[in-house]
């Protein structure tokens, strides 16, 4: 099994995907949270847990991770600092160890964030970080959701390799599925999706995807 580190695995999303992860017959989830009061509930339930903040030193969190999935976010706080910096951190220390790949939770509108002037800060954080993982030479996949909700997931997408030239939601399920499936070797590399709620399965929308 791969060990695959997930960055904001306290996150709503975070959350999510380390659930799928720990569910997975290919991976082993390791929950990289900022708080030690965050590290009890993934000990409870026997997940492999790591303390690292994003706007410090982050070399000790990569130790013996196969793959990344970065799903942190500063909640619109500090977003040049965590968004941005904090994932250019991780990406850079994830060079230096040899990670087979890094799978990116982006945003819709990260392409062009002079479109949507409240969120431009925030968007521009984002390309910032995405542009910095297309550069480092790592296998990568970039996931750019729209607008993200709560409800319970249906396991279908609608998704397009870098723009799919219209807005819409997606529940946090969907896109917590698509960024565990872009994981598997057979997944795209070194590409970037947008994706929304849609009607085709996540697994077939990447080879649709891809043709």
């Amino acid at each position: 099994m791969e060990n695959v580190l997930v960055a904001g695995a306290n996150g709503t999303t975070g959350k999510q995907v380390v659930n799928l992860l720990k569910n997975s017959q290919y991976f082993n989830p390791i929950a990289m949270v900022r708080k030690e009061s965050q590290l009890e509930p993934f000990k409870n339930e026997n997940i492999d847990t790591v303390l690292g903040d994003l706007t410090k030193d982050l070399a000790h969190v990569v130790k013996d991770v196969d793959k990344v999935v970065f799903a942190a976010g500063s909640g619109g706080k500090n977003v040049v600092e965590v968004d941005q910096e904090g994932a250019k951190r991780l990406i850079d220390v994830s060079k230096m160890a040899n990670v087979n790949k890094f799978v990116m939770l982006s945003s819709m509108g990260a392409n062009n964030p002079e479109m949507m002037p409240d969120l431009k800060d925030y968007l521009q954080a984002k390309q910032n970080a995405d542009e910095h993982l297309r550069e480092s030479n790592l296998k990568y996949a970039i996931i750019r959701p729209g607008t993200l909700k709560n409800e319970e997931g249906k396991g279908k997408i609608e998704i397009a390799e870098n723009e799919l030239n219209k807005q819409g939601e997606i529940s946090r399920a969907d896109v917590a599925q698509t960024l565990v499936r872009a994981l598997h070797d057979d997944a795209p590399k070194n590409k970037t999706f947008e994706i929304l709620e849609g009607e085709t399965l996540i697994g077939e929308a990447f080879e649709v995807a891809m043709n």
